[in-house]
């Protein structure tokens, strides 16, 4: 569950935020975003170690300990031109548009002239703060790889981030190898001439870690959290999701990615007439797999649906054409007693099709699949293949990404954490973290007094979500311990080879932990990603380091703006551990039930309300948010955003309003938090985040909190009757 969900993509899905065009790989519990603050006035050397104990002290110029200097011996010596960043974007007062008042409309008030005069640069399809704080932190990142790519005797996490970097950027020798990198699977593929030799390459491929077909991964067992078990998902589509199979709003989309399909497969060596005829059959193969997958506002609000745990014998029973016995002797794994085949019907419906779909649509399917997903990191007509149909096309992008920016989007998606290394010695001050520490005591405090004091939940429920509040675990910054990455050999004679070895070495690390107890330390974002997140089994929130700058975090900033801006993100997290998900894991972040029967339905009363709510925003002509798929979200920027608020008062208590160019504290506090919902999006990808993302768009997130909140109305002097005023029944607070 996190803060926002950048639209990008890659080969491989760690976290869930990636929308990749093939089926999700993701645990059930990854939860899906990305950029940096420099104080520094001028560009400094710091000396960079690799350890990780030495990171802030690094910073600070310190001299390290005895068991760690032999570590910082080596260290790089790396720089970093401030000159060269995009500026960060912070709140002005002369942004507002005094001509809308913040009682009819806060988000065209607060955010309308910026949105007026930022149009979107051609190669997004969103554009906001969000955006603005990536471009920030991607020059950071292409500094860093330029000069990790420039050493020639790096090692370690630099030398693959060097690699990646220099093979990506290769455009002459990507060109050169065209598909020839492919060509092996390809045949493979090719000589596929049986539903068994179908299924015998399904396991082949899926152990390389480049299952096309279906999610498999390992994550917290449902009922015991501290042990990883197995976890098998639906997938297969390269469209994202369901609806656009059998919606007529998505009908255009549909079309267009059949045309695409035979766009791919005549790229690869298929002729075009074989091709047009293999794209509409691989449509139909979809549109059946589909019918049998869930949609993403009903995975999104029953978590449940990703548990479902069987036996490998009943497993087998249920898909005899695809043994699951025989599936994770192929992976190298033991055989457990017990995993979870999530979606039972999709996998039925896959063990049908092995049965009566002919092995040639089965390879087309496969050759179709194969080829897209490796398209961003083939020669030009493969990556331009790829832009036109899910950047134009699908998303509105206007523009192709320059190759840095595809690059870095590979670097940070595949080995990330690498990158992350070297990123938080240049880019994370460690008073940043200092400030943290005592935002997040400060939010906690606030939550622990707002649930005392909930007039609709009993005394017994009271005490469980005690428990649980007692129990969260924050992490700021970065991991306290690095994930080792001595076993990924990569090199600079293929990109897509250092990609391919990558997707296989990830794999194996990640299904290398099933059965294993869960690793407390372990982070599912990098700290160059502008988000944060919370984990419902781990019970812990997570905020990486470049969310923390500007309009989120600024330490030139008065407490005001800083509690409307990361304080509000603190909230939000941990308000997902009380949303209508986070609500069903427990404080050990097991799935269990610790509400009364009573309580329950006063819970979702509210929650229901707040789904009306939403249902009733208009983000297109006819095209409105859905309250259902946005819910734990909404859930979390009402609370979160009320949390944070009375932490303000609390830390300002008895201290005078500072009334800073002509705005109160609590003006400034609820206008930082409008500006950093400030964003446009193409009609496009407007219309795919409200089929598919789990959050609002971001002017109604803007809004939509505060107009349920008093304090709002008070700071303004709203009147009952104004827009932005829900009074009485129509007020909902939840947390």
């Amino acid at each position: 569950m996190t803060f926002d969900t950048p639209g990008r993509g890659s080969l491989t899905r760690r976290v869930v935020r990636c929308p990749d065009r093939g089926g999700p790989s993701e645990p059930p519990d990854a939860p899906p975003g990305r950029s940096v603050h420099v104080i520094r006035s001028k560009p400094k050397v710091l000396l960079l170690s690799l350890a990780v104990t030495l990171a802030l002290s690094a910073c600070n110029r310190e001299a390290p300990d005895d068991a760690t200097a032999a570590a910082d011996t080596q260290a790089p010596v790396l720089t970093l031109d401030e000159s060269a960043l995009p500026p960060v974007n912070r709140f002005q007062g002369n942004d507002l548009d005094q001509a809308i008042g913040a009682c009819q409309d806060f988000n065209a008030h607060a955010n309308g002239k910026w949105l007026a005069a930022n149009d979107i640069p051609g190669d997004r399809t969103s554009w906001g703060s969000f955006e603005m704080l990536g471009e920030r932190t991607l020059a950071i990142q292409r500094q860093l790889a330029e000069q990790a790519a420039a050493d020639e005797g790096a090692a370690g996490v630099e030398k693959i981030a060097g690699d990646f970097w220099a093979t990506g950027m290769d455009r002459a020798r990507i060109e050169e190898q065209g598909i020839a990198p492919l060509r092996e699977r390809l045949d493979r593929i090719d000589a596929l001439d049986s539903p068994e030799a179908v299924a015998g390459y399904l396991r082949d491929s899926a152990a390389a870690g480049e299952n096309v077909l279906f999610g498999f991964g390992a994550s917290p067992d449902f009922k015991d959290s501290k042990v990883n078990i197995a976890y098998a998902m639906q997938g297969g589509l390269g469209l994202p999701d369901k609806t656009y199979y059998f919606e007529d709003g998505h009908k255009d989309k549909l079309a267009a990615y059949q045309e695409h399909a035979a766009r791919v497969l005549t790229l690869s060596g298929v002729t075009a007439d074989d091709a047009a005829a293999q794209a509409e059959a691989i449509v139909a193969f979809e549109t059946r797999l589909a019918d049998k997958s869930r949609a993403r506002v009903e995975l999104a609000r029953d978590a449940e649906l990703r548990y479902n745990p069987v036996t490998p014998a009943e497993a087998d029973a249920l898909t005899p054409n695809f043994p699951w016995t025989r599936f994770f002797e192929s992976q190298g794994i033991d055989t457990p007693e017990m995993f979870s085949l999530a979606i039972p019907e999709f996998h039925r419906e896959v063990d049908a099709m092995l049965a009566d779909v002919p092995v040639d649509t089965w390879k087309a399917y496969l050759r179709f699949r194969t080829v897209d997903r490796a398209s961003p990191f083939l020669s030009d007509d493969f990556v331009q293949a790829n832009y036109d149909f899910y950047g134009k096309t699908l998303r509105g992008q206007q523009e192709i990404e320059p190759e840095w920016k595809r690059t870095l989007g590979t670097i940070n998606s595949q080995v990330g954490e690498t990158l992350g290394q070297l990123y938080v010695q240049v880019a994370f001050p460690p008073e940043s973290k200092t400030r943290m520490d005592e935002l997040v005591k400060n939010l906690s405090d606030a939550l622990k007094v707002r649930i005392e004091n909930l007039e609709w939940m009993g005394e017994e429920t009271k005490q469980k979500a005690m428990e649980k509040w007692a129990t969260f675990k924050p992490k700021i910054g970065y991991p306290d311990k690095w994930r080792d990455w001595s076993g990924l050999e990569t090199g600079r004679d293929s990109y897509i080879g250092n990609v391919l070895a990558a997707n296989a070495f990830n794999y194996r690390w990640n299904i290398d932990k099933i059965g294993q107890p869960v690793d407390p330390d372990e982070w599912f974002m990098p700290p160059q990603t502008v988000n944060a997140y919370y984990s419902s089994q781990r019970n812990e929130i997570v905020f990486p380091a470049a969310i923390l700058q500007p309009p989120f975090f600024d330490p030139e900033a008065d407490d005001a703006v800083n509690y409307g801006g990361i304080g509000a993100v603190i909230g939000h997290e941990m308000i997902h551990g009380y949303d209508d998900q986070g609500s069903r894991f427990g404080p050990s972040g097991n799935f269990e039930n610790w509400w009364t029967e009573q309580d329950s339905a006063g819970f979702k009363a509210l929650t229901d309300r707040l789904i009306e709510q939403f249902n009733g925003y208009e983000a297109a002509p006819g095209q409105f948010v859905n309250g259902k798929l946005t819910l734990g979200e909404n859930i979390a920027d009402l609370g979160g955003l009320a949390v944070s608020y009375d932490a303000l008062q609390r830390a300002r208590e008895g201290e005078e309003d500072p009334m800073i160019d002509g705005l109160t504290q609590d003006q400034r506090f609820f206008l930082n938090w409008a500006t950093v919902w400030r964003r446009n999006f193409t009609p496009e990808e407007l219309k795919v985040r409200l089929a598919t993302d789990s959050h609002a768009p971001a002017g109604f997130r803007a809004a939509g909190a505060p107009s349920n909140l008093p304090a709002f109305a008070a700071a303004f002097g709203c009147k009952p009757a104004d827009a932005m005023v829900r009074d009485g029944e129509a007020r909902i607070v939840i947390w």
